[in-house]
């Protein structure tokens, strides 16, 4: 019995779209310095009347390579976004990006971020929209994407509610709330599938213990059963492609918050597997939930085999059954060039086949 297919979210813009975002940043080792936000405004202006067009053009692009790789649960590429968090922030009351501040976000890394200035509340839905523009594209379902509430406060400066643990738990509640009513929107639409980002857990599993679960849940209250509830909890990126010894949460995450996972709302739980192999044996630990078992590397160029993938996919068979894995990338593919993306779907799509 061959297993599903999808991708998590992100892929290389292509050329013809000159909207920056944080993966082109990175190709030019300025990791994650969130200073893209100003040439991202003044592409939006530049672009105008042309970038609805274009990026629909993209996010076609995108899909069709997808398909062709043989993807079964295909992404739109995020083609309209800066980066997966930040997309999302400007549709939300309480954020200010005009009032940009420097913060570390992670150990080392600096960058100038938008600030949360108010109590964060949901605005119109826009989600829908990218969505069924991607949909139209193709019968295969479309994923979207949102950033949850840790990553979302990770990513941003906190002039509102503060820092101490309460104040962190209530900005994470009122970010699931609003989270919560767009995902509504999403599912009102037709969407079936839908991803909640959340490698802040991995970052801030202190958090994610205390009340992250909590917040996480909310995200999904009230949400349909036509919607499968998707969360993807990776352990960070490189700072380049090909880059080696980048800072990166510790991989036994996975086993500290599986019984968490498996006893919250989430169905699907993406994670990642090729940069770093995780002890399989933590698949046991699910029993109802499905994994997305990240199967190649995406900071890497080369190209694993579809040989490699199918052995992996096999050892992890021995701990789960097949109709609860999904073989995936371990992330986002932006960093890759979009001939070397469409290569690892590819063998990533024929691996799952001959499992």
């Amino acid at each position: 019995m061959s297993v599903l297919t999808t991708t998590i979210g992100a892929y290389p813009k292509p050329d013809y779209l000159d909207l920056p975002d944080w993966w082109q940043d990175s190709r030019e080792g300025e990791y994650y310095t969130f200073n893209y936000v100003d040439d991202y405004e003044a592409a939006v202006a530049r672009l105008g009347a042309e970038l609805e067009p274009l990026c629909v053009r993209a996010t076609k692009d995108v899909i069709d390579d997808q398909v062709g790789a043989g993807i079964d649960i295909v992404t739109d590429g995020e083609m309209r976004r800066e980066n997966y968090i930040h997309y999302h922030c400007r549709r939300l009351d309480g954020m200010d990006f005009a009032n940009r501040a420097d913060m570390e976000f992670r150990p080392g890394y600096h960058g100038r971020v938008p600030a949360i200035t108010g109590a964060i509340r949901a605005q119109a839905p826009f989600l829908p929209s990218d969505w069924k523009a991607a949909q139209d594209m193709t019968d295969r379902p479309v994923k979207i994407t949102l950033p949850g509430p840790v990553t979302i406060g990770n990513a941003c400066v906190d002039e509102h509610y503060g820092d101490d643990r309460d104040a962190r738990k209530q900005r994470g509640a009122d970010l699931a709330e609003a989270l919560n009513a767009e995902i509504k929107a999403l599912a009102a639409a037709g969407c079936r599938y839908v991803q909640v980002d959340e490698p802040g857990f991995a970052r801030s599993p202190d958090d994610a213990l205390d009340f992250g679960f909590e917040n996480l849940d909310r995200c999904w209250h009230g949400v349909p059963d036509s919607v499968t509830r998707t969360v993807h909890m990776c352990c960070g990126y490189p700072n380049k492609l090909d880059a080696e010894n980048y800072p990166k949460a510790d991989n036994d995450i996975y086993g500290r918050l599986a019984d968490l996972v498996e006893d919250s709302l989430i169905q699907h739980y993406s994670l990642e597997d090729a940069h770093r192999h995780i002890d399989l044996a933590v698949l046991e630990r699910f029993k109802t939930t499905t994994v997305i078992l990240g199967c190649f590397d995406i900071s890497k160029s080369r190209i694993e085999t579809m040989d490699e993938m199918e052995e992996r996919l096999k050892g992890a068979l021995e701990h789960i059954d097949a109709e609860r894995l999904i073989a995936a990338p371990d992330c986002g593919l932006g960093l890759l060039p979009r001939d070397i993306a469409v290569a690892k779907m590819t063998n990533l799509s024929a691996a799952a086949a001959r499992v």
